[in-house]
C-alpha cells in the first residue's frame, strides 16, 4: 500500500494547473477578496474551494496515473464529491468501482496486479481486506482527518464505548468510519445520528429506558450488527463525519452527555462518556469564513460545490439559518443570461430554477465554496456574475 504518493509532483504540476488553476480568483486572493464595479460589491470567502486533504488526495490520483502508465486503475468510489475533478479522473482512464447511488464496490472488477486508489474518504475495513486478498495495489489518499476520526472510534471499541457517529449513515465517509467503530475484533459497535431530532430519540430512550424493539425498528440502518440499546448506550463516546456542521455536533455531543448523566448520575459521567471534536480543520475553517462574509451586510450569497458535498450543504445551511438567501450550484452553467439560476435549495434534494434571482440596483454578492470545489470553477462563477452584471473582469477568468 502506498500512503505517501511517488514524488512526481514536479512532472504533474504543470496538468494541475491546467485543470484547476484561476487567475480570477488569485486576483481575488491577492485584493482583499473583494471587487466593486458600478452597483456591484462581489465578495469572496477568506477560505474555500480546495482544502489540503483534497489537494494531496487529487495530487495522488494524478501521480498515480503516471507511475502506473501500462497499468489497469480503478478508484473504490468518487475521490472527492466534485463532478468535474471526478470527470478528468475518467477521462484519464481511472475507473470507478462504484457509484453515488451505489456505493458497494464491484471486486469482480479486480485483478491481481490492478491498482485500486482509495478516496480522501477513506475505506470500509472488509472493502480493504477484499482488495489485499484480489493482489491488487493500493494507493491511499484518505485524509488525514479522517484517519484521526478512526483511531478514535478504534479507541472507543477497544475501551467498551459505543461510538455514536454525527454524521449521514449512507455518505461514504461515515460508511468507512462505522466499519473502524467495530474494531480489530470486530466485536465494537456504532450508532449513526443524522442531527439533534434524532439524537434526541437516543437520548430519550437513555433516559427513560424505551422499548429496544421501537429503538431497534428507528435505527436498524444506522447501528452495528448485534446492537442492543439497552447494554451499548452505557458507555457512549462521540465522534463525527468530518464534513458535519461544527456547531451541531458540539450540540449533539452536550445533549449525548446531559442524557447519560440524568440517568447515571454525575459522578458517572467520566466512565460512561467521551466525546472527540473531529470536525476537521477547513471544514471548520471555511464555516468561520462565511459567518464572517454574512456579516458584511450581504444581499445574498452563492454556494459552489457537488450537490452531494456535505461540507458544502452545510455551508449554504448557515447562510440560510442566517435569514441571507443562499443558492448551492455546481458551476456557472447554472447562472442563465436570461437571468435565472438553476440550483439545489437548502435542505433539499431536487433542483429548481427561479428566475430573477440578482437584483437590480447595489447590490452585495458573497461566494463561497466547499472544500471539493477547484479554483478553476469558483473562476468561471465569479466571471458569469460580474458579466451579468456587466462589470468589468480584472483579468482573465482562467
Amino acid at each position: 500500500m502506498f500512503r505517501k504518493g511517488f514524488g512526481l509532483g514536479g512532472e504533474i504540476a504543470p496538468e494541475l494547473a491546467r485543470d484547476y488553476h484561476s487567475a480570477l480568483v488569485a486576483w481575488f486572493r491577492d485584493n482583499g477578496g473583494s471587487l466593486t464595479g458600478g452597483e456591484t460589491t462581489l465578495l469572496l470567502a477568506s477560505e474555500l474551494g480546495f482544502c489540503y486533504g483534497v489537494d494531496r488526495a487529487v495530487e495522488y490520483a494524478y501521480e498515480t496515473r503516471h507511475k502506473f502508465p501500462d497499468r489497469r486503475i480503478h478508484i473504490t468510489g468518487e475521490i472527492i464529491h466534485n463532478p468535474h475533478v471526478n470527470k478528468k479522473l475518467r477521462e484519464m482512464e481511472i475507473h470507478f468501482l462504484s457509484t453515488p447511488e451505489d456505493l458497494e464496490i464491484d471486486l469482480n472488477a479486480v485483478q491481481a496486479g490492478d491498482v485500486v486508489i482509495l478516496p480522501a474518504f477513506g475505506a470500509r475495513v472488509e472493502d480493504l481486506d477484499a482488495l489485499r486478498q484480489r493482489g491488487a495495489v493500493l494507493v491511499d489518499t484518505t485524509c488525514g482527518s479522517v484517519l484521526n476520526v478512526w483511531k478514535n472510534v478504534q479507541r472507543n471499541a477497544r475501551d467498551g464505548f459505543t461510538s455514536v457517529i454525527h454524521g449521514k449513515v449512507s455518505h461514504e465517509e461515515t460508511r468507512a468510519t462505522a466499519s473502524w467503530a467495530r474494531g480489530t475484533s470486530a466485536q465494537g459497535h456504532y450508532l449513526v445520528v443524522r442531527d439533534m431530532g434524532e439524537t434526541e430519540d437516543v437520548c430519550r430512550y437513555i433516559e427513560e429506558r424505551g422499548k429496544s424493539a421501537e429503538f431497534l425498528a428507528r435505527f436498524q440502518h444506522a447501528c452495528s450488527p448485534g446492537f442492543d440499546p439497552e447494554l451499548h448506550l452505557c458507555q457512549v463516546g462521540v465522534a463525527n463525519q468530518t464534513t458535519m456542521l461544527s456547531s451541531e455536533s458540539l450540540a449533539i455531543a452536550r445533549r449525548l452527555g446531559q442524557a447519560l448523566t440524568t440517568r447515571y448520575g454525575a459522578t458517572e459521567q467520566a466512565r460512561r462518556f467521551r466525546s472527540f471534536d473531529t470536525i476537521c480543520s477547513a471544514t471548520q475553517e471555511r464555516q468561520d469564513a462565511v459567518v464572517d462574509l454574512l456579516a458584511m451586510k450581504l444581499d445574498l450569497l452563492v454556494v459552489i460545490g457537488g450537490y452531494n458535498s456535505s461540507n458544502t450543504n452545510h455551508l449554504a445551511e448557515l447562510s440560510a439559518d442566517h435569514g441571507t438567501p443562499a443558492f448551492h450550484i455546481e458551476d456557472f452553467t447554472a447562472l442563465k443570461s436570461d437571468g435565472s439560476i438553476r440550483y439545489q435549495p437548502v435542505r433539499q434534494e431536487d433542483e429548481i430554477i427561479e428566475p430573477g434571482w440578482l437584483p437590480q440596483g447595489p447590490v452585495r454578492i458573497g461566494v463561497t465554496a466547499g472544500a471539493s470545489t477547484p479554483n478553476n470553477r469558483i473562476g468561471e462563477v465569479l466571471a458569469t456574475i460580474l458579466n451579468l452584471r456587466r462589470v468589468a473582469l480584472p483579468v482573465e477568468a482562467n
